[in-house]
Protein backbone atom coordinates (compact mmCIF):
# COMPACT_ATOMS: atom_id res chain seq x y z
CA UNK A 1 0.00 0.00 0.00
CA UNK A 2 1.23 3.62 -0.82
CA UNK A 3 0.17 7.11 -0.60
CA UNK A 4 2.07 8.84 -3.61
CA UNK A 5 3.38 12.11 -3.26
CA UNK A 6 5.30 12.06 -6.54
CA UNK A 7 6.64 15.35 -7.96
CA UNK A 8 7.67 16.81 -11.07
CA UNK A 9 5.28 14.71 -13.10
CA UNK A 10 6.33 14.75 -16.59
CA UNK A 11 3.63 15.93 -19.15
CA UNK A 12 1.87 13.28 -21.12
CA UNK A 13 0.07 13.99 -23.76
CA UNK A 14 -2.34 10.70 -23.21
CA UNK A 15 -2.39 11.83 -19.89
CA UNK A 16 -5.59 14.17 -18.52
CA UNK A 17 -4.00 16.30 -15.89
CA UNK A 18 -5.93 18.28 -13.29
CA UNK A 19 -5.92 21.36 -15.08
CA UNK A 20 -7.70 19.77 -18.33
CA UNK A 21 -10.30 17.66 -15.80
CA UNK A 22 -10.25 21.03 -13.91
CA UNK A 23 -11.48 22.93 -16.84
CA UNK A 24 -14.40 20.23 -18.21
CA UNK A 25 -15.96 20.58 -14.72
CA UNK A 26 -13.69 18.40 -12.45
CA UNK A 27 -13.63 18.50 -9.29
CA UNK A 28 -17.15 20.78 -8.79
CA UNK A 29 -18.50 17.52 -7.85
CA UNK A 30 -16.84 17.16 -4.92
CA UNK A 31 -16.82 21.10 -3.72
CA UNK A 32 -20.48 21.04 -4.33
CA UNK A 33 -20.64 17.80 -1.82
CA UNK A 34 -19.05 19.32 0.78
CA UNK A 35 -21.58 22.55 0.79
CA UNK A 36 -23.47 19.54 1.59
CA UNK A 37 -24.85 17.64 4.62
CA UNK A 38 -23.64 14.01 4.23
CA UNK A 39 -26.41 12.51 4.67
CA UNK A 40 -27.64 14.89 1.73
CA UNK A 41 -25.38 13.41 -0.37
CA UNK A 42 -26.11 10.17 0.64
CA UNK A 43 -29.78 11.00 -0.48
CA UNK A 44 -29.32 12.14 -3.73
CA UNK A 45 -27.30 9.14 -4.81
CA UNK A 46 -30.03 7.35 -3.81
CA UNK A 47 -32.63 9.02 -5.62
CA UNK A 48 -30.82 8.84 -8.78
CA UNK A 49 -31.20 4.87 -8.75
CA UNK A 50 -27.43 4.56 -9.77
CA UNK A 51 -26.76 1.04 -9.36
CA UNK A 52 -23.51 -0.82 -8.98
CA UNK A 53 -21.52 -1.40 -12.12
CA UNK A 54 -19.26 -4.10 -10.64
CA UNK A 55 -22.61 -6.91 -11.77
CA UNK A 56 -24.40 -7.46 -8.74
CA UNK A 57 -26.52 -4.15 -9.56
CA UNK A 58 -27.54 -3.50 -5.83
CA UNK A 59 -28.56 0.36 -5.16
CA UNK A 60 -25.42 2.43 -4.26
CA UNK A 61 -27.12 5.25 -2.22
CA UNK A 62 -29.00 2.10 -0.04
CA UNK A 63 -25.56 0.43 -0.20
CA UNK A 64 -24.20 3.52 1.65
CA UNK A 65 -26.60 4.46 4.20
CA UNK A 66 -26.22 1.43 5.79
CA UNK A 67 -22.62 3.02 7.57
CA UNK A 68 -23.07 3.75 10.81
CA UNK A 69 -22.96 7.39 11.00
CA UNK A 70 -22.81 10.04 13.93
CA UNK A 71 -20.39 10.90 17.23
CA UNK A 72 -20.94 7.55 18.07
CA UNK A 73 -19.90 5.49 14.67
CA UNK A 74 -16.18 3.60 15.15
CA UNK A 75 -13.59 4.98 12.88
CA UNK A 76 -11.32 4.63 11.17
CA UNK A 77 -14.03 4.23 8.21
CA UNK A 78 -12.89 2.77 5.23
CA UNK A 79 -13.35 3.45 0.91
CA UNK A 80 -12.01 0.94 -0.79
CA UNK A 81 -12.57 0.82 -4.79
CA UNK A 82 -12.32 -2.61 -6.08
CA UNK A 83 -10.47 -2.24 -9.39
CA UNK A 84 -9.05 -5.47 -9.47
CA UNK A 85 -11.44 -5.78 -12.96
CA UNK A 86 -10.77 -10.59 -13.13
CA UNK A 87 -13.97 -10.84 -14.89
CA UNK A 88 -12.88 -12.45 -18.26
CA UNK A 89 -14.01 -10.34 -20.92
CA UNK A 90 -14.01 -7.12 -18.56
CA UNK A 91 -12.07 -3.94 -19.24
CA UNK A 92 -14.63 -1.65 -18.90
CA UNK A 93 -12.56 -0.28 -15.83
CA UNK A 94 -9.28 0.08 -16.75
CA UNK A 95 -10.16 2.28 -19.78
CA UNK A 96 -11.80 4.68 -17.05
CA UNK A 97 -8.50 4.44 -15.11
CA UNK A 98 -6.32 4.92 -18.42
CA UNK A 99 -8.29 7.90 -19.74
CA UNK A 100 -9.68 10.00 -16.69
CA UNK A 101 -8.45 8.95 -13.37
CA UNK A 102 -9.29 11.90 -11.62
CA UNK A 103 -12.91 11.30 -12.43
CA UNK A 104 -11.83 8.39 -9.93
CA UNK A 105 -10.17 10.15 -7.30
CA UNK A 106 -12.90 12.51 -7.28
CA UNK A 107 -15.89 9.72 -7.10
CA UNK A 108 -14.02 8.03 -4.47
CA UNK A 109 -13.60 11.33 -2.42
CA UNK A 110 -17.29 12.58 -2.75
CA UNK A 111 -18.32 9.05 -1.79
CA UNK A 112 -15.80 8.89 1.10
CA UNK A 113 -17.59 12.45 2.50
CA UNK A 114 -20.78 10.99 2.40
CA UNK A 115 -20.11 8.23 4.89
CA UNK A 116 -17.13 9.88 6.44
CA UNK A 117 -14.51 8.32 5.64
CA UNK A 118 -11.41 8.67 7.05
CA UNK A 119 -9.01 6.41 4.76
CA UNK A 120 -9.40 5.30 1.05
CA UNK A 121 -7.99 2.34 -1.20
CA UNK A 122 -8.02 1.51 -4.54
CA UNK A 123 -7.86 -2.14 -4.96
CA UNK A 124 -5.78 -2.35 -8.08
CA UNK A 125 -5.25 -5.09 -10.45
CA UNK A 126 -1.39 -6.13 -10.11
CA UNK A 127 -1.56 -6.19 -14.05
CA UNK A 128 -2.51 -2.84 -14.71
CA UNK A 129 0.42 -1.21 -14.65
CA UNK A 130 -0.76 1.76 -17.03
CA UNK A 131 -3.68 2.68 -14.91
CA UNK A 132 -1.12 2.64 -11.42
CA UNK A 133 1.01 4.83 -12.93
CA UNK A 134 -1.71 7.44 -13.73
CA UNK A 135 -3.34 6.91 -10.86
CA UNK A 136 -0.48 8.04 -9.00
CA UNK A 137 -0.28 10.84 -11.28
CA UNK A 138 -3.96 12.10 -10.33
CA UNK A 139 -3.46 11.03 -6.44
CA UNK A 140 -0.27 13.26 -6.75
CA UNK A 141 -1.73 16.35 -7.94
CA UNK A 142 -5.08 15.55 -6.07
CA UNK A 143 -2.53 16.22 -2.71
CA UNK A 144 -1.22 19.45 -4.30
CA UNK A 145 -4.64 20.84 -5.23
CA UNK A 146 -5.82 20.15 -1.67
CA UNK A 147 -8.81 17.49 -3.24
CA UNK A 148 -7.01 15.14 -0.88
CA UNK A 149 -4.98 15.29 2.47
CA UNK A 150 -6.16 17.50 5.50
CA UNK A 151 -9.46 19.94 5.76
CA UNK A 152 -10.11 19.25 2.01
CA UNK A 153 -10.59 22.85 0.23
CA UNK A 154 -10.86 24.41 3.97
CA UNK A 155 -14.02 22.08 4.50
CA UNK A 156 -12.63 20.71 7.96
CA UNK A 157 -12.96 16.65 6.17
CA UNK A 158 -9.85 15.05 5.56
CA UNK A 159 -9.03 11.97 3.43
CA UNK A 160 -5.97 9.53 2.90
CA UNK A 161 -5.65 7.94 -0.45
CA UNK A 162 -3.86 4.49 -1.50
CA UNK A 163 -2.86 2.65 -4.11
CA UNK A 164 -2.82 -1.18 -3.55
CA UNK A 165 -1.64 -3.37 -5.79
CA UNK A 166 -3.23 -6.68 -5.96
CA UNK A 167 -1.31 -9.54 -6.31
CA UNK A 168 -4.26 -11.73 -8.13
CA UNK A 169 -7.16 -14.05 -8.07
CA UNK A 170 -9.88 -13.46 -9.28
CA UNK A 171 -11.67 -14.05 -5.97
CA UNK A 172 -10.24 -10.58 -4.95
CA UNK A 173 -13.21 -9.31 -6.70
CA UNK A 174 -15.72 -10.76 -4.08
CA UNK A 175 -16.09 -7.87 -1.20
CA UNK A 176 -14.94 -9.72 1.42
CA UNK A 177 -12.44 -11.31 -0.23
CA UNK A 178 -10.71 -7.97 -1.21
CA UNK A 179 -10.78 -7.32 2.24
CA UNK A 180 -9.09 -9.94 3.51
CA UNK A 181 -6.59 -9.86 0.57
CA UNK A 182 -6.23 -5.77 1.50
CA UNK A 183 -5.46 -7.10 5.04
CA UNK A 184 -2.62 -9.14 3.98
CA UNK A 185 -4.76 -12.81 3.92
CA UNK A 186 -5.62 -15.27 2.06
CA UNK A 187 -8.49 -13.87 -0.53
CA UNK A 188 -11.10 -16.07 1.07
CA UNK A 189 -14.81 -14.98 1.69
CA UNK A 190 -16.26 -13.88 5.09
CA UNK A 191 -19.05 -15.04 6.80
CA UNK A 192 -22.23 -12.54 6.94
CA UNK A 193 -23.41 -11.03 8.43
CA UNK A 194 -22.12 -8.53 9.75
CA UNK A 195 -22.02 -6.65 6.58
CA UNK A 196 -18.62 -4.40 5.66
CA UNK A 197 -20.79 -1.61 6.07
CA UNK A 198 -20.79 -2.74 9.51
CA UNK A 199 -17.52 -4.63 10.14
CA UNK A 200 -15.03 -4.84 7.27
CA UNK A 201 -11.22 -3.77 6.70
CA UNK A 202 -9.86 -4.40 10.07
CA UNK A 203 -13.23 -4.32 11.45
CA UNK A 204 -14.15 -1.15 10.74
CA UNK A 205 -17.24 0.29 9.09
CA UNK A 206 -16.26 0.00 4.96
CA UNK A 207 -17.89 0.61 1.55
CA UNK A 208 -16.53 -1.49 -1.35
CA UNK A 209 -17.75 0.27 -4.63
CA UNK A 210 -16.98 -0.55 -8.19
CA UNK A 211 -14.54 1.85 -10.25
CA UNK A 212 -17.50 2.54 -13.07
CA UNK A 213 -19.97 3.55 -10.20
CA UNK A 214 -17.86 5.72 -8.76
CA UNK A 215 -16.84 7.83 -11.41
CA UNK A 216 -20.72 8.15 -11.86
CA UNK A 217 -20.85 10.20 -8.39
CA UNK A 218 -19.83 13.25 -8.68
CA UNK A 219 -21.70 13.82 -11.79
CA UNK A 220 -24.82 12.98 -9.60
CA UNK A 221 -23.82 15.09 -7.38
CA UNK A 222 -23.12 18.22 -9.60
CA UNK A 223 -26.06 18.17 -11.80
CA UNK A 224 -28.61 16.33 -9.55
CA UNK A 225 -30.69 13.14 -8.94
CA UNK A 226 -33.37 13.78 -12.24
CA UNK A 227 -30.65 14.69 -14.89
CA UNK A 228 -28.95 11.19 -13.63
CA UNK A 229 -31.76 9.45 -14.27
CA UNK A 230 -32.82 11.16 -17.23
CA UNK A 231 -30.00 9.71 -19.34
CA UNK A 232 -31.32 6.10 -19.32
CA UNK A 233 -33.93 4.46 -20.97
CA UNK A 234 -35.46 2.48 -18.37
CA UNK A 235 -36.06 2.71 -14.45
CA UNK A 236 -31.77 2.24 -13.65
CA UNK A 237 -30.60 5.25 -13.49
CA UNK A 238 -27.67 7.08 -15.80
CA UNK A 239 -25.59 5.58 -18.42
CA UNK A 240 -23.08 2.32 -18.85
CA UNK A 241 -20.29 1.58 -20.46
CA UNK A 242 -21.31 -1.47 -22.32
CA UNK A 243 -18.48 -3.47 -24.48
CA UNK A 244 -18.31 -6.29 -27.28
CA UNK A 245 -15.37 -8.70 -27.59
CA UNK A 246 -14.99 -11.73 -29.90
CA UNK A 247 -15.44 -11.85 -33.99
CA UNK A 248 -16.94 -8.45 -34.03
CA UNK A 249 -16.05 -6.60 -36.77
CA UNK A 250 -14.73 -2.94 -33.91
CA UNK A 251 -14.68 -4.72 -30.89
CA UNK A 252 -14.73 -2.34 -28.12
CA UNK A 253 -16.40 -0.19 -25.27
CA UNK A 254 -19.12 2.58 -25.79
CA UNK A 255 -20.75 5.06 -23.23
CA UNK A 256 -24.48 4.44 -24.05
CA UNK A 257 -28.21 5.31 -22.30
CA UNK A 258 -28.82 2.73 -19.63
CA UNK A 259 -31.15 0.07 -21.29
CA UNK A 260 -29.65 0.14 -24.71
CA UNK A 261 -30.93 -2.93 -26.82
CA UNK A 262 -28.37 -5.71 -27.45
CA UNK A 263 -29.47 -5.23 -31.04
CA UNK A 264 -27.88 -1.69 -31.00
CA UNK A 265 -24.71 -2.78 -29.19
CA UNK A 266 -23.91 -5.36 -31.44
CA UNK A 267 -25.34 -4.16 -34.41
CA UNK A 268 -24.68 -0.57 -34.52
CA UNK A 269 -21.71 -0.27 -32.51
CA UNK A 270 -19.94 -3.35 -32.75
CA UNK A 271 -20.40 -3.23 -36.23
CA UNK A 272 -21.96 -6.57 -36.72
CA UNK A 273 -20.37 -9.57 -37.06
CA UNK A 274 -17.14 -10.29 -39.14
CA UNK A 275 -17.72 -11.58 -42.93
CA UNK A 276 -18.30 -14.73 -43.02
CA UNK A 277 -19.41 -15.57 -39.44
CA UNK A 278 -22.62 -16.08 -37.98
CA UNK A 279 -24.07 -15.17 -34.38
CA UNK A 280 -25.28 -17.65 -32.56
CA UNK A 281 -25.24 -16.49 -28.96
CA UNK A 282 -23.42 -14.22 -26.17
CA UNK A 283 -22.83 -13.73 -22.82
CA UNK A 284 -24.51 -10.32 -21.53
CA UNK A 285 -21.92 -9.50 -18.84
CA UNK A 286 -18.47 -11.13 -19.05
CA UNK A 287 -17.96 -15.24 -18.07
CA UNK A 288 -20.11 -15.46 -14.99
CA UNK A 289 -23.47 -14.38 -17.21
CA UNK A 290 -26.06 -16.76 -19.02
CA UNK A 291 -25.49 -17.06 -22.84
CA UNK A 292 -28.66 -15.10 -24.55
CA UNK A 293 -29.21 -16.07 -28.26
CA UNK A 294 -30.82 -14.40 -31.21
CA UNK A 295 -34.45 -14.36 -29.77
CA UNK A 296 -33.33 -11.70 -27.31
CA UNK A 297 -31.26 -9.28 -29.45
CA UNK A 298 -34.02 -7.10 -28.26
CA UNK A 299 -34.06 -7.03 -24.86
CA UNK A 300 -32.76 -3.26 -23.08
CA UNK A 301 -29.32 -3.92 -21.36
CA UNK A 302 -30.36 -3.05 -17.66
CA UNK A 303 -30.50 -4.91 -14.47
CA UNK A 304 -33.98 -5.92 -14.87
CA UNK A 305 -34.68 -6.09 -18.62
CA UNK A 306 -31.43 -8.98 -18.95
CA UNK A 307 -32.85 -10.53 -15.78
CA UNK A 308 -36.42 -11.30 -16.81
CA UNK A 309 -34.95 -13.79 -20.03
CA UNK A 310 -33.18 -15.62 -17.30
CA UNK A 311 -29.57 -14.40 -17.36
CA UNK A 312 -27.77 -10.99 -15.76
CA UNK A 313 -26.99 -7.64 -17.05
CA UNK A 314 -23.50 -8.02 -15.35
CA UNK A 315 -20.64 -5.60 -16.13
CA UNK A 316 -22.59 -5.34 -19.58
CA UNK A 317 -19.51 -6.60 -21.45
CA UNK A 318 -20.87 -8.92 -24.14
CA UNK A 319 -18.54 -11.99 -24.67
CA UNK A 320 -20.42 -12.79 -28.40
CA UNK A 321 -20.06 -16.92 -30.01
CA UNK A 322 -20.08 -17.10 -33.17
CA UNK A 323 -21.01 -20.14 -35.65
CA UNK A 324 -17.38 -21.22 -35.92
CA UNK A 325 -16.39 -21.05 -32.41
CA UNK A 326 -17.19 -24.67 -30.41
CA UNK A 327 -19.89 -23.98 -27.77
CA UNK A 328 -18.81 -26.69 -25.71
CA UNK A 329 -14.55 -25.62 -25.73
CA UNK A 330 -15.76 -22.02 -25.16
CA UNK A 331 -17.63 -23.25 -22.04
CA UNK A 332 -14.24 -25.38 -20.96
CA UNK A 333 -12.30 -22.36 -21.19
CA UNK A 334 -14.39 -20.62 -18.80
CA UNK A 335 -14.71 -23.44 -16.10
CA UNK A 336 -11.40 -24.35 -16.42
CA UNK A 337 -10.91 -20.11 -15.25
CA UNK A 338 -13.09 -20.73 -12.48
CA UNK A 339 -11.58 -24.04 -11.34
CA UNK A 340 -8.03 -22.76 -11.07
CA UNK A 341 -9.64 -19.39 -9.56
CA UNK A 342 -11.63 -21.08 -6.49
CA UNK A 343 -10.54 -20.53 -3.33
CA UNK A 344 -11.60 -23.75 -2.41
CA UNK A 345 -13.50 -22.61 0.58
CA UNK A 346 -16.54 -24.62 -0.27
CA UNK A 347 -16.89 -27.87 -1.77
CA UNK A 348 -19.41 -27.56 -4.59
CA UNK A 349 -17.19 -24.74 -5.54
CA UNK A 350 -13.60 -26.46 -5.32
CA UNK A 351 -14.65 -30.16 -6.31
CA UNK A 352 -17.75 -29.29 -8.47
CA UNK A 353 -15.77 -26.87 -10.92
CA UNK A 354 -12.92 -28.96 -11.43
CA UNK A 355 -15.07 -32.53 -12.55
CA UNK A 356 -17.12 -30.07 -14.34
CA UNK A 357 -13.72 -28.96 -16.18
CA UNK A 358 -12.83 -32.83 -16.65
CA UNK A 359 -16.23 -33.88 -18.26
CA UNK A 360 -16.28 -31.10 -20.76
CA UNK A 361 -12.43 -32.04 -21.72
CA UNK A 362 -13.67 -35.41 -22.16
CA UNK A 363 -16.34 -34.23 -24.16
CA UNK A 364 -13.65 -32.25 -26.31
CA UNK A 365 -11.44 -34.86 -26.55
CA UNK A 366 -13.86 -37.26 -27.73
CA UNK A 367 -14.54 -39.66 -25.08
CA UNK A 368 -17.49 -37.96 -23.63
CA UNK A 369 -20.51 -40.49 -22.48
CA UNK A 370 -24.13 -39.78 -22.37
CA UNK A 371 -24.17 -39.77 -18.45
CA UNK A 372 -21.59 -36.84 -18.50
CA UNK A 373 -24.47 -34.49 -19.34
CA UNK A 374 -26.59 -35.54 -16.78
CA UNK A 375 -23.68 -34.95 -14.37
CA UNK A 376 -22.33 -31.52 -15.63
CA UNK A 377 -26.56 -30.69 -14.96
CA UNK A 378 -26.30 -32.45 -11.50
CA UNK A 379 -23.06 -29.86 -10.69
CA UNK A 380 -24.78 -27.05 -12.15
CA UNK A 381 -27.63 -27.77 -9.40
CA UNK A 382 -25.29 -28.44 -6.97
CA UNK A 383 -23.34 -24.78 -7.44
CA UNK A 384 -26.71 -23.01 -7.32
CA UNK A 385 -27.24 -20.20 -5.01
CA UNK A 386 -27.69 -20.88 -1.74
CA UNK A 387 -25.49 -23.87 -2.00
CA UNK A 388 -22.12 -22.01 -1.79
CA UNK A 389 -20.24 -20.00 0.39
CA UNK A 390 -19.98 -16.56 -2.23
CA UNK A 391 -21.07 -16.13 -5.67
CA UNK A 392 -18.29 -17.54 -7.46
CA UNK A 393 -19.24 -21.10 -8.27
CA UNK A 394 -23.03 -20.16 -9.37
CA UNK A 395 -21.97 -17.65 -11.62
CA UNK A 396 -19.21 -19.72 -12.99
CA UNK A 397 -21.99 -22.27 -13.42
CA UNK A 398 -24.20 -20.00 -15.78
CA UNK A 399 -22.33 -19.87 -19.02
CA UNK A 400 -22.58 -24.00 -18.57
CA UNK A 401 -26.26 -24.06 -17.41
CA UNK A 402 -27.38 -22.19 -20.24
CA UNK A 403 -25.18 -23.54 -22.93
CA UNK A 404 -26.68 -26.93 -21.86
CA UNK A 405 -30.10 -25.34 -22.91
CA UNK A 406 -29.25 -23.68 -26.23
CA UNK A 407 -26.62 -25.90 -27.75
CA UNK A 408 -27.53 -29.13 -26.37
CA UNK A 409 -27.18 -30.27 -30.10
CA UNK A 410 -23.70 -29.55 -30.16
CA UNK A 411 -22.95 -31.46 -26.72
CA UNK A 412 -24.55 -34.64 -27.99
CA UNK A 413 -22.83 -34.37 -31.07
CA UNK A 414 -19.22 -34.26 -29.63
CA UNK A 415 -20.69 -37.82 -28.13
CA UNK A 416 -22.29 -39.31 -30.98
CA UNK A 417 -19.09 -38.50 -33.13
CA UNK A 418 -16.74 -39.13 -30.85
CA UNK A 419 -14.67 -35.73 -31.77
CA UNK A 420 -14.76 -31.95 -31.35
CA UNK A 421 -16.90 -31.40 -34.51
CA UNK A 422 -14.79 -27.79 -35.11
CA UNK A 423 -11.80 -29.38 -34.43
CA UNK A 424 -10.75 -29.56 -38.02
CA UNK A 425 -12.31 -26.29 -39.24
Amino acid sequence: MEKVLTKNIQSDLSYVDVKAYEATGGYQGLRKALSMAPAEVVEVVKQSNLRGRGGAGFPTGLKWSFVPMGSDAPHPKYLVANADEMEPGTFKDRWLMEGDPHQLVEGMAVAAYAIQADVAYIFLRGEYLLSAERLRRAIAEAYENHYLGKNILGSGFSLEMYIHMSAGRYMCGEETGLLNALEGKRANPRTKPPYPQVSGLFGKPTIVQNVETLCNVPHIVKNGADWFKGLSYTQDGGTKIYGASGKVKRPGLWELPMGTTIREILEVHAGGMQDGVRFRGLLPGGASTDFLVEEHLDVKMDFTEVAKVGSRMGTGTMIILDDQTCPVGMVRNLEHFFAQESCGWCTPCWSGLNWAEKALTALEEGQGQPADLDHLSFICNLCAPGNTFCALAPGAVEPLQSALKYFREDFDRHITEKRCPWSSQ
